[in-house]
């Protein structure tokens, strides 16, 4: 018998999660220069890394044969200040996406259930699938996610759910009054995962604040990343706020030193750069007016959305994609989330967007 075939089925089922396609790996099939790429599928910050947290990063490299401080401290105590939140509430990770995974390890078991929307986040199916639980995942309304069925979905063996607010790959954005409602309406038992790494992307007029919510509800877990609009995505910081009870199980499935000496320091520097927030929020919003307006301009349908990235439908997605990558344009192929006939592109500097325009019109048209 092979090894491999010892371990649980419900590891060996585990469908592998999908990156954007790196800058460096197009060049190499391609035979491109890789200056001349613009990658724009995996939703980063095109103006980079916080100044702040740059310099932050160029303090500490001469350090790194020390390990990190596991606990976080430095970077806790900057969340406390900036949240109101007590440093036991705290939970750091490698990324966010390390976050969402703890929380399915310390609350799910082979047996139990996790409820997310279609089209929504693919790790989250990935870290109740690695927990042996079963995932449930509920048909989204308008690609977004239907509370209302995700709450008749709730069973006895509901142990978990998941929102992303706004959603990736779709943008779709719920209120804050209807999710009050649902974790009102929830069973105690069944831990809600409000997922917020866009959250920072909202306009004015959608923003809400989600912490205070956590002293009315224990089963509440917000998880917020430094990957986005904090430039950060190679570092890969993300945390959670819960409640102490919470927060103390998944630190309990947390591996040791799970955040790197850089990305502590640059994380809490980071924090206090409200001027390079302010920029990156600013452009992604003339940015999303250029490439909606383009997309409208080729008559092709769109998603409105939330984040700093959209998707649109266009007839032979798979084809459009082979096309802006001989184009040197990377955007992201979503039929691994239920949509063949879409693409998501991230919203770029102003040149790259319309670089991305100018690409797709022709790969249309052809």
């Amino acid at each position: 018998m092979d090894i491999c075939d010892l371990a649980p089925g419900y590891v060996r089922a585990i469908a592998p999660y999908q990156p954007g396609k790196p800058i460096s790996e197009l060049a190499r099939e391609l035979g491109l220069e890789e200056s001349g790429i613009i990658k724009l599928a995996s939703n980063e910050n095109p103006l980079g890394v916080s100044p702040l947290a740059q310099r932050a990063i160029e303090r500490v490299v001469g350090d790194l044969a020390r390990y990190p401080d596991g606990n976080g401290f430095e970077l806790r105590q900057a969340l406390t200040r900036k949240l109101c939140v007590a440093p036991e509430c705290i939970v750091l990770g490698n990324g966010s996406n390390d976050v969402l995974d703890m929380a399915a390890r310390a609350f799910l078991a082979p047996g139990l259930e996790a409820i997310y929307s279609q089209h929504a986040f693919a790790v989250y199916p990935l870290a109740v699938q690695g927990a042996g639980a079963t995932g449930v995942e509920v048909p989204a309304k308008d690609y977004g996610h239907d509370l209302a069925a995700m709450r008749r979905a709730v069973t006895g063996k509901t142990r978990l759910l998941f929102i992303a607010n706004p959603n990736n790959p779709t943008g779709t954005f719920v209120e804050a009054r209807e999710l009050e409602a649902l974790l009102a309406a929830l069973p105690q038992e069944v831990l809600v995962v409000l997922d917020e790494a866009y959250g920072e992307y909202l306009p004015q007029s959608s923003c809400y604040d989600s912490i205070p919510w956590l002293s009315r509800f224990p089963n509440l877990v917000v998880t917020r990343t430094f990957s986005k609009v904090y430039g950060l995505a190679g570092l890969r910081v993300g945390y959670a706020c819960a409640s102490a009870g919470v927060a103390d199980l998944m630190n309990r499935v947390r591996q040791p030193f799970n955040v790197n000496s850089i990305a502590l320091v640059a994380a809490a520097a980071a924090l206090k750069d409200v001027e390079f927030v302010r920029r990156s929020h600013e452009l992604n919003l003339a940015g999303m007016r250029q490439v909606t307006e383009g997309l409208k301009r080729l008559r092709l349908e769109w998603i409105p959305s939330y984040g700093n990235f959209v998707s649109f439908r266009v007839g032979d997605a798979a084809g459009v994609f082979q096309k802006l990558l001989h184009a040197g344009v990377i955007v992201r192929p979503i039929a691994s989330y239920g949509m063949p006939g879409h693409l998501r592109v991230t919203i770029g500097l102003e040149s790259e967007n319309a670089r991305f325009l100018a690409a797709l019109e022709r790969a249309i048209a052809r």
